[in-house]
């Protein structure tokens, strides 16, 4: 670990055990109910100011539509394919586990849109998921999607499971329906993503951010071989560098470091490919998704901060280089009725070669009822 990362790991400790705030990376704020625009070194933490991207983007908050009149439920996967082309899932209609995919296993969760037209190009998946959680499109078009539930028949759930470009199952990482942390097993599987030799990395553990986690419960990087044999894990549960509060997104950058958001933790973790830590950025905030183009812009995607979680910061997405923890742009989020102070936003982000900007997004993240996708049309 490089000087310079232990003496930023020793201010977030020092922030931490002060309590000074929860936002401390953000530049130590003190919060006074929820509302706090700027700490003393004069860093903007809400950046209603600095939405420097695009002052007036196009808005779409109703970008593509499901086959045979469905109606959207909840997503937060997206990803942009070789061909240009959008892929992402819709939760079968559903929030969450009641009356999703389980529940309809007749429905396509899988699908795959025009990035200009918003129309559907191919779907695919039935009756193969609880609940979809990660996406990830590889260099050969395949898509790999996690599978972060359970069933009570435990028969499916807690698997990553890779498809060709047509719908056709290839590989499947972990034990369906049997959450675990031996090599075999996983538990809870955030996101998916996979190195430029076919090394395949899981990010496991979507309950850590709870304040008193489940017992067995995990947060860890689970790295394989491309036929999915183990290799290695690192992490667990925790505030300190190298352990997770649910490692909620992947993605890697030009030069094939792994970048995890951290999303219990308000941090971004960057490691090499072995599991060595070389950094960690607070100033993206809470991140549910990561995306980094070729030329190494970061899109980070908060979708949770609240008064009570994150006090003082706006959900929305942050827009920087991947080399240096500074933001130089802000997508803001919807306005929202009842989230005035933070407003709302998805946790799925991705980001087409036009540079048009996509978010995934739930009944939650968005100011109307249901979910869906958001396209930014940067002009």
């Amino acid at each position: 670990m490089s000087e310079m990362l232990q003496v930023k790991n020793q201010i977030w400790l020092a922030c931490v055990a002060l309590v000074v705030t929860i936002a401390c990376g953000g530049g130590g704020t003190t919060e006074t109910e929820g509302e706090s625009d700027m700490s003393s070194s004069g860093f903007v933490n809400d950046f209603e100011s600095r939405m420097v991207l695009n002052p007036n983007p196009e808005v779409i908050t109703q970008w593509a539509d499901l086959p045979d009149g469905r109606t959207w439920g909840s997503t937060a996967g997206i990803d942009i394919g070789p061909d240009g082309h959008v892929w992402a899932y819709d939760r079968c209609g559903a929030n969450g586990l009641d009356g999703g995919c389980e529940s309809n296993p007749t429905v396509d969760p899988i699908l795959k849109f025009d990035r200009n037209t918003g129309d559907v190009l191919a779907s695919f998946g039935a009756g193969l998921f609880v609940l979809p959680h990660g996406l990830h499109v590889d260099d050969d078009g395949n898509v790999w999607v996690t599978d972060s539930q359970g069933n009570e028949a435990e028969t499916k759930g807690h698997q990553v499971i890779k498809f060709s470009p047509d719908g056709e199952v290839l590989l499947r990482l972990g034990e369906a329906g049997k959450p675990g942390s031996e090599p075999g097993q996983l538990n809870e599987p955030c996101d998916v993503i996979t190195a430029s030799n076919g090394d395949i990395f899981v990010s496991d553990g979507h309950s850590g951010q709870n304040p008193d986690p489940p017992e067995g419960r995990t947060g860890r990087i689970v790295k394989y071989d491309s036929e999915g044999n183990f290799i290695k894990e690192w992490g667990e549960i925790g505030f300190r560098p190298g352990q997770f509060r649910t490692p909620h997104a992947l993605e890697f950058d030009s030069q094939g470091r792994l970048f995890v958001a951290d999303r219990g933790n308000h941090r971004i973790q960057i490691f090499d490919q072995e599991g060595n830590l070389l950094d960690i950025y607070h100033q993206f905030s809470r991140i549910s998704g990561l995306f980094i183009t070729d030329d190494d812009t970061l899109y980070a995607i908060d979708s949770e901060s609240s008064t009570n979680n994150h006090p003082g910061w706006l959900t929305g997405v942050r827009i920087g280089s991947a080399n240096e923890d500074r933001v130089t742009g802000f997508i803001p989020p919807h306005a929202h009725e009842t989230r005035v102070r933070q407003g709302v936003a998805g946790e799925g982000v991705a980001v087409d070669g036009d540079g048009n900007v996509y978010a995934a997004e739930g009944p939650g993240s968005r100011p109307t009822a249901g979910g869906g996708l958001t396209k930014y049309v940067i002009q």
